[in-house]
């Protein structure tokens, strides 16, 4: 059992202690009223179901989920912008978007329930934590269309907690504001989380002395067992991590609860399954499978069994929190192949595509993936110079080497190291070349 430091706290006993059968009759319940309405809402399901010779009133209990159409996120860009809501537009109040790999963000909508039902879900995730209308909270997440610095916002605001709505940057400031204001609560990814303990430590402030942070809640972005001590340690808090994404509502889906045996899934709102990522066919509780969503009680945008590409594993085992609601563990992985490096979401297919508009460069790369000592990612780039340009010497290299950099930033957002190799010191294959190389450690 792990050591509990801050004391367990619930939001909403009603649904987050409900009894395992009642929560099974529940789930049971509105993910019928989600296949009759995106039945009849949304065109691309209608023909889904069609395909597949289903009806909705073929869901008669929860086993007879599996028989449903997936959604993936190519469905969700090819349905960009609006296709796949289920409401009018007139009903929408909030409109969201993840960041968009080829120009076309992954696009969430909101109505005014559907608002109400992310401030439950954000106010069950920071009481998990021992949040408080007593607290402080200081909200580095961005925002704006990102969701993450707006759904803390409104659920802190649920609570009844004070927020410090900084969003990310100018950081040497937001030490300032910890201590002026006394924020007690700190919201951000886990690598600004260490961006900031750097900054404070540069100005000489001991956080644990002269703030009075004592938790965090960390996400959007995969962090590891030691990255959590690191930040618990330089910042004195304790870090709890979480799990949303903009196709099933934001931040909000899970969250760890005191005991960090496992992140408490909002079930009641989100009907989560585990599947063989090759077969698609549902694994049971304990099995290690790719993760799939069923936003159950979404007006706006009700996605029904989105596979995430997330691998995890599921518990149905009651937590000595209190709540029975399904925990998932940590991620895994992914079953494709986004990176996130330091809070950014890079494609190797972007980096590629800016290799090969650069002279002098051939078309052999490698990109590898390590984490510092300082806990923070850092991806390298290897790419193989033209005989041309190798035999222009260290000038030529260097210019090229500052141009790859620019284009980057420009597309990327970041800058990685590049280093430019010897024609033909990239090894080849024969069949499906390995273009990335993650040498960081497996998120426990």
């Amino acid at each position: 059992m792990a050591e509990v430091t801050t004391t367990p706290l619930i939001w909403d006993k009603a649904h987050e202690c409900l009894d395992r059968e009642q929560m099974q009759e529940l789930q049971l319940k509105r993910m019928q009223e989600l296949v009759h309405r995106v039945y009849e809402k949304v065109p691309f399901y209608r023909k889904a179901f069609d395909a597949q010779g289903i009806k909705p009133g073929d869901v008669k209990s929860l086993a007879d989920v599996a028989k449903l159409p997936f959604t993936t996120k190519t469905d969700l860009r090819d349905n960009y912008p609006f296709g796949l809501f289920a409401t009018s537009t007139d009903d929408i109040v909030r409109l969201h978007a993840s960041s968009g790999t080829t120009g076309k963000p992954i696009v969430g909508a909101y109505t005014r329930n559907d608002m109400e039902l992310w401030m439950q879900a954000m106010a069950r995730t920071l009481t998990a934590g021992s949040v408080t209308h007593k607290d402080i909270v200081h909200n580095s997440y961005g925002y704006g269309l990102f969701t993450g610095g707006l759904g803390f916002h409104y659920g802190a605001e649920k609570i009844g907690c004070a927020v410090v709505p900084v969003a990310s940057g100018l950081s040497r400031r937001q030490i300032m504001l910890w201590e002026d204001f006394g924020a007690t609560v700190l919201l951000c990814t886990p690598s600004y989380a260490l961006v900031l303990a750097e900054t404070a430590e540069e100005m000489g402030v001991d956080v644990k002395s002269s703030c009075k942070l004592r938790v965090g809640f960390f996400g959007a972005e995969p962090w590891t067992a030691e990255m959590r001590k690191d930040i618990e340690n330089r910042l004195g808090i304790e870090a709890f991590d979480i799990y949303g994404l903009t196709e099933i509502i934001g931040p909000g889906v899970a969250v760890e609860c005191p005991y960090h045996n496992g992140l408490h899934i909002q079930e009641d709102f989100f009907y989560p399954e585990i599947i063989d990522p090759e077969t698609g066919e549902p694994l049971p509780y304990g099995s290690k499978g790719e993760l799939v969503f069923s936003a159950m009680t979404k007006e706006a945008f009700p996605v029904l069994r989105y596979r995430t590409r997330d691998l995890t594993v599921l518990h149905a085992e009651p937590c000595e929190c209190g709540r029975t609601t399904v925990r998932m563990e940590k991620i895994f992985g992914r079953t494709d192949d986004m990176l996130i490096i330091r809070g950014v979401n890079v494609f190797p297919s972007q980096i590629e595509s800016v290799l090969l508009t650069v002279p002098g460069l051939e078309p052999q790369y490698v990109i590898v993936v390590d984490r510092a000592k300082n806990s923070l990612d850092d991806i390298e780039v290897r790419v193989e110079a033209s005989d041309v340009l190798w035999s222009q010497g260290e000038n030529a290299l260097a210019d090229t080497v500052n141009l790859i950099k620019q284009s980057m930033h420009d597309v990327l957002g970041l800058t990685p190291k590049i280093r430019i190799v010897e024609p033909r010191s990239i090894q080849r294959s024969e069949g499906k070349a390995k273009r990335v190389v993650d040498l960081r450690e497996v998120p426990m």
